[in-house]
């Protein structure tokens, strides 16, 4: 008996591994994370061509040139970009571009003031005679740096840009005429500017996380993505064996191949096979993101915050939740005839398998809710729950990890008996597809 099931099972796996589609689905993905892990970092630390042009000065109060003038230097660029990281600024695209383009060289001039505005403009789109493009165009307010009679608040600049200047430059101007605003501000009223950058400027501290396994740096973002990268491994597996297989059964059926098979093997031996085949399929791919993904954290050095437990324990859960959704869509697939009468069956099912993926998300940020702890008892939910619980932050202790176990491997029993009996009767049946009542009348009379 357990040779033929052998024998089933290694049939299904090569059968479903060597089809093209398969072969390509698989090596994809895994592919751009290759691509991702290796250029990701090249890319990030790369630098765009420098940028160099001339910034024109309308400055009416006479006090803001010397100050922008300091701060458009490439080294208070580059202080200023490094301070705003270490400060925890906002991050994104943009921001990244930002950190990591050139510093861009501005020579700061400052014409002979005329009333016409339009006419200082169009100095934007003439030809340097000197070879250097034109960036742009300050022209800051009187009030500026001196409040008007009666005003609470200091005037500003208005800022004109040619078409041709990116972001990250355009963002040096910004932050360059704001600190320059202000060291002219401070200085007009007698302030000490860089007594009151000291005294509100507060080092950002080394956050250690404690643990009963020791200290660790922390890593919040990593440790945010986890639970969503082990759910997502979890359905990448259920979903990419089981509607093949129950495809494959559909036609085994419908072209009268099943009753060449149960010739040589009884139902619950065909079953058996099938979804041994499946688990097989499933930890193939699981393995191949596995090993790809500790690849990438490896190059972004994040490998030393990843558990090898959670590995195991991902397998397990694994194992358990292929066991209820492959056994159900076996037989879902031996009860049709055709690939099209599944979809009514299949409905269900899916929901069955999208609530627990979806609640996952919110169970990784709130792990040890009272709505988490319950649903790491409740089969099917619980394997993707758990697995949720055990990436976050603050994973649960071994009992409630033991417990989930033991109710997943109840679960599976319990589903692959319902899902054993209707396989028997339904893979010889022909005819109007089922529904759901008929398939549980068709477990009590097996």
């Amino acid at each position: 008996m357990i040779q033929r099931i052998g024998l089933v099972a290694a049939r299904e796996y090569v059968a479903t591994v060597s089809r093209k589609g398969f072969l390509i689905g698989l090596l994809v993905t895994p592919v751009l994370i290759f691509l991702f892990a290796v250029l990701g970092p090249r890319i990030m630390n790369s630098r765009s061509p420098r940028v160099s042009g001339q910034l024109e000065l309308i400055d009416p109060t006479a006090v803001v040139a010397p100050e922008l003038k300091a701060s458009l230097e490439p080294q208070a660029i580059a202080a200023r970009r490094a301070r705003g990281t270490a400060e925890g600024a906002p991050q994104g695209p943009a921001a990244a571009a930002q950190l990591t383009a050139s510093i861009p060289q501005i020579t700061l001039l400052e014409p002979p003031r005329t009333d016409d505005i339009n006419q200082d403009k169009r100095w934007l789109v003439t030809t340097s005679t000197m070879g250097a493009p034109h960036l742009g165009l300050v022209v800051v307010h009187p009030d500026a740096v001196v409040r008007a009679a009666g005003r609470s608040d200091y005037g500003s600049y208005d800022l004109y840009l040619a078409a041709h200047v990116d972001e990250a430059t355009e963002t040096a101007i910004r932050d360059g005429m704001q600190d320059a605003l202000i060291g002219a501000r401070m200085k007009q009223s007698g302030i000490d500017r860089q007594a009151v950058e000291a005294s509100m400027r507060v080092a950002s501290p080394t956050v250690t996380v404690v643990t009963a396994a020791g200290a660790q740096p922390s890593r919040r973002g990593f440790a945010r993505m986890l639970p969503i990268i082990c759910v997502v491994l979890l359905f990448i597996g259920i979903m990419s064996g089981g509607p093949a297989l129950m495809t494959s059964t559909v036609e085994e059926k419908s072209s009268r191949v099943v009753e060449v098979l149960l010739a040589a093997v009884s139902p619950v031996e065909l079953m058996a096979g099938k979804l041994l085949g499946l688990l097989g399929i499933g930890l193939t791919i699981v393995a191949v993101y596995l090993g790809l993904g500790v690849f990438a954290l490896g190059e972004y050095s994040l490998a030393g915050n990843l558990d090898p437990m959670l590995i195991v324990y991902l397998i397990v859960f694994y194992l358990l939740a292929s066991m209820v959704y492959g056994g159900l869509m076996l037989a879902i697939g031996a009860a049709v005839n055709q690939v099209a009468e599944a979809q009514s069956l299949m409905g269900p099912l899916m929901f069955l398998l999208l609530v627990p993926y979806l609640l996952s998300f919110m169970v990784g940020a709130a792990p040890n809710s009272a709505l988490s702890v319950a649903l790491s008892f409740v089969p099917p939910l619980n394997s993707f729950v758990i697995l949720a619980r055990l990436a976050s932050a603050t994973p649960p202790p071994l009992w409630q990890v033991l417990g989930s176990m033991l109710a997943g491997l109840a679960g599976a029993a319990v589903t692959v008996w319902f899902a054993a009996k209707v396989f028997r009767i339904g893979l010889l049946m022909h005819g109007k597809p089922p529904n759901f009542a008929t398939l549980i009348r068709w477990a009590r009379m097996a």
